[in-house]
């Protein structure tokens, strides 16, 4: 047992030392406080939720640490995570506090400025929605007399307030100025609206027939 513990001694014993300098050295270091604006992020959204629009990216928070803790390297990753789950349609009020944020250890939570975030949830729907052809550049003197799109309906999903007033979607805009004919087009949908997306994203075929205006008798 003796010889166990005698052992590279002095190997142990410089170790030992290493070790109480260092405890020191980080005894020794001045307490400090900073503040760093740090992305807010959401976990468990419910799937038949949109978050409205006025959901902030970033939010500050104060925090305080020695100073060899508070380095840019060691806060990077710091983010506001918050839990969704009981969200619902409307208004909600989140308060951030120290478990919603990543801190590394040795550094702890001071406040939040705001120390509330409030997000309001609006009721995702999917409906089909009528496709308008946005013809440009007409001949002078040709007229449509004909135009068939396929698929002439497209299925969207966004909020529900949004889709009440959403009754038709152009596609791009088609360029008729050298058709003095019959012509047809392979072109998408431009949806318009940052919240509302296509069901399933599909290519849109536009025929179109053009024909020289009757002259007035």
């Amino acid at each position: 047992m003796k010889q166990l513990l005698t052992r590279n001694l002095g190997w142990k014993l410089l170790s030992l030392l290493i070790a109480v300098a260092l405890w020191i050295a980080v005894a020794r270091e001045p307490e400090l406080a900073t503040s760093l604006s740090v992305p807010v992020e959401f976990k468990k959204v419910p799937e038949d939720l949109d978050i409205g629009v006025n959901a902030p990216e970033r939010v500050h928070v104060e925090v305080r640490g020695s100073s060899g803790r508070l380095t840019h390297d060691n806060l990077v990753n710091v983010a506001a995570v918050l839990d969704l789950s009981d969200a619902h349609a409307g208004e909600r009020t989140y308060t951030i506090h120290d478990y919603n944020l990543n801190l590394p250890p040795g550094v702890t939570f001071y406040r939040a400025v705001p120390s509330q975030i409030t997000l309001r949830f609006d009721r995702l729907i999917a409906r089909d929605v009528d496709v308008r052809p946005n013809f440009i550049k007409i001949p002078s003197g040709y007229q449509r007399t004909a135009e068939t799109v396929q698929p002439s309906k497209v299925r969207v999903r966004g909020p529900e307030e949004r889709l009440k007033t959403l009754h038709e979607i152009l596609t791009d805009p088609i360029d008729l100025s050298t058709v003095v004919g019959e012509a047809q087009f392979r072109t998408e949908v431009n949806v318009g609206d940052a919240q509302v997306r296509l069901e399933t994203p599909t290519p849109i075929t536009v025929k179109v027939k053009l024909e020289k205006q009757k002259e007035a008798k």
